[in-house]
């Protein structure tokens, strides 16, 4: 499907963008790849490391500027929107801007792409938009309505399809807990918030993965969820420091004590697969749609998936495993 096409990237210099830069450009051979972001230095340093590749094109813009967007999205046939304000304390105290960017700019887009004909859009979600507590959540939650809603709602008769991928904090990425305990590794004892704390564990490729089946597999307002191991947040820092002591500190502001991906409330149009779930909208009877669904099973009433009621769990060795052979990009990514 991405053969020969040109794709956008919004967000493209982040985490997720590099990852799914390099896979996409090994997996596929794309007639173009447009990365889209607004930090000119990320965008010169990556553009190295593609200097003889003329596949990338590199697009300084601003998701806000719904303007630039347009311009940019001009004879792009696939998009994925990775562009968003997503630390938490940050959006807390930054309240207009985080808006501006998750919700205004995920409304930008969505106008953009129907003006420019795009085929398929995919837009990158979080856990914490599932039964959310903190202000990134709250515009995760409703940029994920607006990408689902558009589908049919807000201008009947276009054809670009709409669809969301859901996980949660990615393994080794720049302010998750692994780095974090890695740069405390020789201190006699770690900071723990909760000694009953979990977490899912999912790394990059995994996540490309799954933005790969959405294009693949997506009628339009799908949100899908990847199966992932969890683990305690205890057993990371004994993997990491086995000698150091754990220093209880308490949960912080706008934290959860474990990661929900699919509330119990979602559960009533959720549908199970062989690696991952799909919940589908409620609007327009498209839960019952047998084109959406396809094999999926139903789940069961009252189902919620959470890290802490998770059936695959990650085991220390399985750890230790992955930070070897990941140990010089853990905190880089």
């Amino acid at each position: 499907m991405l053969n020969n096409s040109s794709i956008l990237i919004t967000g493209g210099t982040g985490s997720f963008g590099h990852k799914f830069v390099e896979l996409t450009l090994k997996k596929y051979n794309p007639k173009r790849l447009v990365v889209f972001s607004r930090d000119e230095m990320k965008q010169w340093d990556m553009a190295k490391i593609y200097k003889d590749d003329d596949r990338i094109r590199f697009f300084i813009g601003d998701v806000r500027d719904k303007d630039r967007l347009y311009r940019a999205l001009q004879g792009v046939d696939f998009v994925v929107h990775a562009a968003a304000t997503k630390i938490v304390p940050t959006a807390e105290y930054n309240p207009f801007e985080c808006i501006k960017t998750n919700v205004n700019g995920a409304m930008n887009l969505i106008d953009a792409c129907i003006d420019q004909k795009v085929k398929k859009v995919i837009a990158l979600s979080t856990d914490k938009a599932s039964s959310p507590i903190n202000l990134y959540g709250a515009t995760k939650l409703a940029s994920d309505k607006l990408f689902v809603a558009s589908n049919s709602t807000y201008a009947r008769g276009h054809k670009t399809c709409f669809a969301v991928v859901r996980y949660g904090n990615v393994m080794g990425s720049r302010g998750s807990v692994i780095p974090f305990f890695m740069s405390l590794k020789n201190n006699s004892e770690l900071p723990i918030t909760d000694e009953n704390m979990t977490r899912f564990m999912i790394s990059l490729e995994q996540g490309v993965n799954l933005v790969w089946h959405g294009f693949k597999d997506m009628v339009g307002g799908e949100i899908y969820v990847k199966k992932i191991p969890s683990m305690k947040v205890t057993d990371i820092a004994k993997v990491i420091a086995p000698k150091a002591k754990h220093k209880i500190i308490g949960i912080r502001p706008g934290e959860k004590l474990h990661e929900q991906m699919i509330s119990v409330e979602d559960s009533y149009s959720t549908y199970e697969y062989t690696s991952y779930y799909k919940i589908l909208p409620q609007i327009n009877n498209w839960a019952k749609d047998r084109l959406r669904i396809k094999k999926g099973k139903k789940v069961s009433k009252g189902f919620n998936y959470s890290s802490d009621n998770n059936s695959k769990w990650m085991t220390k060795l399985e750890l230790k495993t992955w930070i070897n052979i990941n140990k010089k990009y853990i905190g880089n990514i």
